[in-house]
């Protein structure tokens, strides 16, 4: 956390910017949310090490109620305690989600697509891969033909079916993983 003479000079700078953004002053207004900005990533960054991919995004979120905000502020009240109060709660509100969803999946590293691969001495291996591909549901069909047999990246596999990048993944994610049992029971049969 930065010293008190930081905070203090971070909050004399901040806090006119932002009375005068909140008296209209467009210009105010864009140089106290880029400041803002800058120091929000700072702050989360320290804060979510494990999640960097979503720390742009907690910033812009955190951006937003700050703008739907503006009028609960207290004048009484340091500008960068009012954005620190709010970005902790969209922090705390981004672990709940996180930690309910990531409840529900395991993590994506955690499929050995070694599993996939049979023996060349076992029956499985002449098991045709579209027959195989046939047994899984349409999304996670689309989404491991699209990553894995013809080598586009999530994005490009996101972009060519409309799907987020997060469902590709959770998509391919949930297919190898029902490939490999499948590959797996037909191995015990």
């Amino acid at each position: 956390m930065p010293d008190d003479a930081t905070r203090d000079d971070f909050e004399s700078g901040l806090k006119p910017l932002w009375m005068r953004a909140q008296s209209g002053d467009e210009a105010a207004y864009a140089q106290a949310l880029t400041r803002i900005g800058h120091r929000l990533r700072g702050y989360l960054r320290r804060r979510m090490q494990s999640l960097p991919d979503e720390v742009e995004d907690l910033v812009q979120e955190t951006l937003l109620a700050l703008h739907l905000q503006r009028g609960t502020y207290d004048p009484a009240v340091p500008v960068s305690a009012w954005v620190l109060a709010i970005a902790r709660h969209k922090l705390v509100d981004l672990w709940r989600r996180r930690g309910r969803r990531d409840a529900l999946h395991d993590a994506l590293d955690d499929v050995d697509e070694t599993a996939l691969a049979a023996a060349p001495e076992h029956g499985s291996a002449r098991r045709d891969l579209s027959k195989l591909l046939s047994e899984l549901p349409e999304a996670q069909r689309r989404a491991i033909v699209l990553t894995k047999v013809e080598g586009l990246s999530v994005a490009e596999a996101s972009a060519r079916t409309g799907a987020s990048e997060s469902a590709i993944k959770v998509q391919v994610h949930r297919g190898l993983k029902r490939l490999a049992l499948l590959v797996k029971v037909a191995g015990a049969t």
